[in-house]
């Protein structure tokens, strides 16, 4: 993992997505005051979890009736910055920019717009639950950036966590077919797009927090999350408008999923970056990183989503060790 640098937050956005970004970016920037995490800092940081989750859930259900991946990371993305950037705005931040900032800025944010998309693919093919913790290998991604992008090498316990993470996603996504019963074959037909897109999503946004620490990390968080959703906005907006607009629902539930994940997405940063750094959350609150929990629950009582035994065995498994990364001191 890099030195000085404590992922916290799991899909946390997204991801998470660019909400995991925002989330263990401004956490980050609480990390230097050392003080210990409140009982109000951890509610608030479990509610945050369990909104991120509830995004994510209400993004398939805006997916299911007509919305595509593009159209919500366009809404979700141009609401969020709009929410931050007026938060911006409200307070004294110097926005001066060298040129080496606004260049990793400009990379960060196309990695985070790629990061977005390709999780919500994987949430589009994949149960919730089982998209986020293959997300979930971010760290590893971290570690293994860090190492060819600045020559960081592994801290030992990331070392240690890597074949653990591994295994339980292989038991998470029934790897073999066993508990679905349909064999390697067929279940790698089945769940193979949206694994990758969701592996993809983990290395880029992996990426992203490499390059934000070593270029971008004395920045503002507020101000870098809001130039960095205002990029993934504008870049989403583009490729929007080159396949022919957005797509918008075509059912009131499809109405529903796109107006929930844009306020539990807004609403989420809007809490990170207003009342967290009163509660005095400390950098490595790594208990975001339980989103898949919350999102296992909140599909299988409103998607009816369900998986085996084994696979929350393993999803079990990937939560804990991305967990015992983020509480390293």
């Amino acid at each position: 993992m890099v030195r000085g640098f404590e992922c916290t937050g799991a899909a946390i956005a997204e991801a998470a997505s660019e909400a995991c970004f925002n989330s263990r970016m401004q956490t980050n920037a609480s990390h230097t005051q050392g003080r210990a995490l409140t009982t109000a800092a951890f509610a608030t940081l479990l509610l945050i979890a369990a909104m991120m989750g509830a995004n994510h859930v209400a993004a398939r259900l805006a997916f299911d009736h007509g919305v595509d991946v593009v159209t919500a990371v366009v809404v979700r993305s141009t609401v969020t910055a709009l929410v931050v950037g007026t938060l911006l705005l409200m307070s004294p931040v110097a926005v001066r920019l060298q040129r080496r900032q606004r260049l990793g800025l400009v990379a960060i944010g196309s990695l985070i717009a790629v990061q977005s998309v390709c999780l919500y693919s994987a949430v589009a093919r994949l149960p919730v639950a089982l998209a986020l913790l293959a997300f979930n290998t971010y760290p590893l991604w971290t570690a293994l950036w860090a190492r060819l992008a600045y020559g960081h090498r592994p801290e030992r316990r990331t070392v240690m966590a890597m074949p653990v993470i591994i295994v339980g996603l292989a038991l998470a996504l029934d790897v073999f077919g066993a508990a679905s019963g349909l064999g390697a074959a067929a279940q790698w037909q089945q769940i193979g797009v949206g694994v990758a897109f969701a592996l993809a999503a983990a290395a880029t946004f992996g990426l992203a927090l490499v390059l934000t620490q070593h270029e971008a990390g004395d920045l503002d968080g507020r101000l870098r999350t809001a130039a960095t959703m205002s990029i993934v906005a504008l870049l989403a907006v583009i490729v929007a408008t080159a396949r022919g607009g957005l797509h918008l629902p075509n059912a009131p539930v499809g109405w529903f999923g796109l107006a929930a994940l844009t306020f539990l997405y807004g609403t989420a940063i809007t809490i990170l970056f207003t009342v967290l750094p009163r509660l005095g959350v400390v950098g490595n609150s790594a208990i975001m990183n339980v989103e898949p929990i919350f999102a296992l629950v909140l599909a299988w009582a409103i998607l009816g989503q369900t998986v085996a035994a084994v696979q929350v065995v393993g999803g079990l498994i990937v939560v804990a060790m991305v967990v015992w990364l983020g509480l390293r001191r």
